[in-house]
């Protein structure tokens, strides 16, 4: 089945004829969502995005994904197709224009089937919108996709997609990539633009990949990477492409590893111990140096993060008159963002920078950093949200994924691999991240861990 290919080969599939970007949209058309991947579909507008490509001809720059269907999270407003940020307060919002990451996809000749679930605003690290059933994992459909890029990841994992885009302000790649069982890339800040709306002040968020394979992750990441005049801050320039980064050999790297989790008073399921564990003696196997670190970042960021992200949230307002369609999570959010100073704010802001220069430069030995992804395997659905208790929800969040935010705050690379597995058949993920900008050392890493353990042809039930 067209499917069990990966993206890149399918891509290549394209590319010598064997198959046509409309085959390859009719093939995901026709195939089920049960998984809660998408909040729309747009299967017309992908079959007439194919003939399109078909009609011009391969462009003699194309990349190796040309012609390869995927979707767009749905916090990115799309032109024409109804973009509900995951929120009933604009479950009827149809942009004019579209954002320069879907122009980016379209542009790279990739038809988009649809947009894929996020929670409201992309905020919790579950994805359970009003606007659309919850996003649950193919490997246990009562169990979360993890967030915000749930939709994205089911939809990855399921074989609904070959590959997506989603987006990670405090782990929300690499969350719903260890609940479904694949890769999940964030990269550096700056590494993809986010023009023109420049919704994250504080520089938390990123656009990235989610795959199922580290070459697939790292071809997308090509597709999306780049600056635009007027980014307030962005990556140097890589050496080559990122897919060609997965060929090279990686050399003998330094790897720091803790396990302690950066949030207190967390308890680590065993599972996510053994994935770190495995993970660890597989790269001192590969004749990596592996050391153990202290927790480089201190407990008192969490503070500052959660009074960033509240600001955040705030920002993220209903159209007037639907106020009272956000989620209590949202409102509550909220009602502590409106509550700091913009003096409080920008202490805050200035804090989160300090504790970043710290962990980066106790850090700054090692080529990359190792901890589990998650702090358990995907709990079920429901189990995280609390509409009675916003606090308490907040809390269980926290506990779910006390590393992940750790890389958003420095900035850094990282990436979540599907290294292991429960007895019950869960996927557990583990996190590398690189110093900033060090994309390619992490994909060749990445790339010979898979090399090594790999786990593709892994399927889930219904595949």
């Amino acid at each position: 089945m067209l499917h069990d290919l990966s993206a890149l080969a399918q891509g290549d599939a394209v590319r010598r004829g064997e198959v046509s970007p409309l085959e390859l949209v009719e093939h995901y058309a026709g195939r089920a969502d049960h998984v809660g991947a998408f909040v729309t579909t747009t299967h017309d507008l992908a079959r007439a995005h194919a003939r399109r490509l078909t009609d011009h001809g391969r462009p003699a720059d194309a990349g190796p994904l040309w012609g390869v269907p995927t979707g767009i999270k749905d916090l990115h407003p799309t032109a024409g197709v109804r973009t509900t940020f995951g929120s009933a307060a604009y479950d009827d919002f149809v942009p004019d224009t579209s954002d320069d990451l879907v122009v980016t996809v379209e542009a790279a000749g990739m038809p988009s089937l649809g947009k894929t679930s996020t929670p409201e605003f992309g905020s919790p690290c579950y994805t359970e919108p009003d606007v659309a059933p919850p996003a649950v994992t193919p490997w246990d459909t009562s169990r979360t996709a993890g967030g915000s890029s749930g939709g994205a990841a089911a939809a990855v994992a399921a074989g609904l997609l070959p590959l997506a885009p989603g987006s990670d302000g405090g782990g929300s790649i690499r969350i719903p990539a260890s609940c479904c069982g694949l890769v999940g890339l964030k990269p550096s800040r700056g590494r993809i633009s986010a023009a023109p709306r420049y919704g994250d002040p504080v520089g938390l968020a990123t656009a990235g990949t989610l795959a199922r394979t580290v070459r697939d992750a790292a071809a997308l990441l090509d597709v999306l990477a780049g600056r635009r005049v007027g980014d307030p801050f962005w990556a140097p320039a890589p050496s080559g492409t990122f897919l060609d980064a997965c060929d090279r050999d990686p050399g003998r790297l330094r790897v720091a590893r803790f396990v302690a989790p950066v949030i207190a008073d967390v308890d680590v399921h065993p599972s996510s111990l053994a994935a770190w564990a495995d993970a660890s003696a597989l790269l001192d196997a590969l004749g990596h140096d592996v050391e153990d670190v202290p927790v480089p970042i201190p407990r008192d960021a969490v503070a500052d993060f959660e009074t960033c992200w509240a600001v955040l949230t705030a920002l993220s307002t209903a159209p007037p008159g639907r106020e009272d369609r956000l989620r209590p999570l949202t409102r509550w959010l909220s009602e502590r963002g409106r509550a700091v100073s913009g003096p409080e704010f920008g202490l805050a802001i200035s804090r989160l920078r300090q504790h970043a220069a710290g962990a980066l430069a106790a850090l700054a030995a090692y080529d990359v950093v190792l901890t589990p992804t998650l702090a358990m395997p995907p709990v079920e659905v429901g189990a995280l949200r609390d509409d009675a208790d916003p606090a308490r929800d907040f809390a269980r969040q926290k506990a779910f994924t006390p590393w992940t935010s750790a890389w958003n705050v420095t900035g850094m690379p990282a990436v979540s691999l599907p290294l292991h597995w429960t007895d019950d058949g869960l996927p557990v993920g583990v996190m590398l991240a690189a110093r900033p900008a060090e994309e390619e050392l992490l994909l060749s890493l990445a790339a010979q861990v898979e090399a090594t353990a790999p786990w593709a042809d892994r399927r889930p039930p219904g595949w």
